[in-house]
């Protein structure tokens, strides 16, 4: 891609718009960064950009800079439909997301990981595993460090591997990893797309540019995800915990088994520090990544007894009086939340917050069968209660304090308590880092 004196548009500063920025200038580029915030509350970007020839327009994007542009890098934050995108590529002006910009300058093979759920913990888990194999590996995307930041480094590695959301693949033409991992699909981002296929047809882009040579790393156990990869041009891979798989890896009782072309190798499950139905389909999918690319059993099994599960996925609080509290913040959907409950009974379930589209009917069966206590807070209460309210106990906290003090008082020995709130955090809090340290302030001061 010959970048050189060509006018190029950033089209928000958030990190990635600030990592693409700062690339481009130094590929020679002459570079318009615009953002609708004002230099005041962007006063910390300009300031890590100082001193590069980067035109800024602040405040107000200008029509001038899409139409008469020779190429644009978007944010992921901002949706396709934008009329100065709209009207880009109605001028035949090429519009790349930052993973697609990166992608261009990566020579060597790289592992993509997408999912409405558990893309974090198999992204890193893919990565540690590399590393543990002896490779150089940079691990980024849509976690830690934007993709563009390795070429922007000059960095030598080995391999990289990127956590992909739907968003970055909405403006994605020539992106090809190696290995491309779809982990699950369930309803997500409905406030951002016009229907949940939308949402799924952008998830499975991620395959778009493979070839044969490529592999495909899906899970066997979502039929949704079966029935749109059986087509894929790149070799399936299929993991599963329910069936016995003759190609692929599968977990068998106590042992992750691992069948590629006539070989296989078997993983015992017993020291596992990752706990939960979903780390185990996290755990196959990031080591199917890491086998196919040259990683061995040895270090790898080596690498799963020792590797702990993230922060705010799944983590254990604390027990007090015979109850285990366990803060799940980073369940935001649906999907993420029947993981959680598949694996405890006995559960007070605390949900809510800002809701996100979906249904709530997924998760009837399992909160009928498993949730002795739902307590509900935030916007999305009236509508869960709705939906929820007639399979369980039902009871509403104003504020997440109060719904942990519920819970020790209704969750009897042997019982759990499980923050898993399917809805976004932005109702009642910054993020959903600040959901869980409140939570876990909270268990830790009963």
């Amino acid at each position: 891609m010959e970048l050189t004196g060509r006018n190029v548009t950033v089209m928000g500063l958030a990190k990635t718009g600030v990592a693409s920025a700062r690339f481009l200038n130094q590929l020679g580029a002459r570079v318009t960064a615009t953002d609708l915030r004002d230099e005041n509350a962007l006063a910390v970007v300009l300031a890590e950009l100082a001193g590069l020839d980067i035109r800024f327009v602040l405040g107000h994007h200008d029509e001038a800079d899409f139409v008469n542009a020779d190429l644009i890098v978007v944010s992921p934050g901002v949706p396709q439909e934008h009329p100065l995108l709209v009207k880009a590529v109605q001028n035949s002006v090429p519009v790349v997301s930052e993973i697609e910009l990166a992608a261009r300058f990566i020579t060597v093979p790289l592992v993509a990981i997408t999912g409405t759920n558990g893309k974090t913990t198999t992204t890193t888990l893919a990565g540690e595993l590399f590393k543990a194999n002896g490779f150089s590996t940079y691990v980024g995307g849509n976690i830690g460090d934007p993709l563009i930041e390795l070429p922007d480094s000059g960095a030598h590695v080995e391999r990289v591997v990127a956590e992909i959301s739907s968003f970055q693949l909405e403006w994605i033409n020539s992106f090809r990893p190696k290995v491309a991992a779809l982990l699950n699909i369930t309803e997500d981002h409905l406030d951002r797309y016009p229907s949940y296929q939308a949402y799924i047809d952008a998830k499975l882009r991620i395959f778009e540019n493979q070839t044969a040579d490529d592999y495909a790393v899906v899970n066997r156990d979502d039929e949704l995800v079966w029935q749109a990869c059986r087509s894929l041009k790149a070799r399936l891979v299929p993991f599963s915990r329910k069936l016995d798989l003759e190609e692929g890896i599968f977990c068998l009782g106590e042992e992750i088994v691992f069948r590629h072309l006539g070989s296989e190798y078997r993983f015992p499950i017993g020291g596992f520090r990752l706990q939960g139905v979903h780390n185990l389909e996290n755990i196959m999918a990031a080591l199917a990544c890491g086998l196919l690319l040259g990683c061995g059993p040895g270090a790898s099994l080596e690498l799963l007894n020792r590797f702990e599960a993230l922060h705010h996925r799944m983590e254990f609080v604390r027990e007090l009086n015979g109850v285990r509290y366990f803060e799940d913040s980073k369940a935001t959907n649906v999907g993420s939340v029947a993981k959680a409950l598949e694996s405890f009974q006995q559960i007070t379930l605390i949900a809510g917050g800002k809701d996100k589209g979906g249904s709530y009917a997924p998760l009837h069966e399992l909160v009928r069968e498993r949730v002795r206590h739902l307590i509900l807070i935030g916007e999305a209460a009236d509508r869960m209660e709705q939906e929820l309210g007639g399979l369980t106990d039902v009871q509403r906290a104003v504020t997440l304090e109060e719904a942990v003090l519920m819970s020790a008082g209704l969750t009897e020995a042997g019982g759990v308590v499980l923050l898993s709130p399917a809805c976004s955090s932005f109702d009642m809090f910054r993020d959903y880092e600040e959901r869980a340290q409140r939570f876990i302030a909270a268990v830790k001061g009963l």
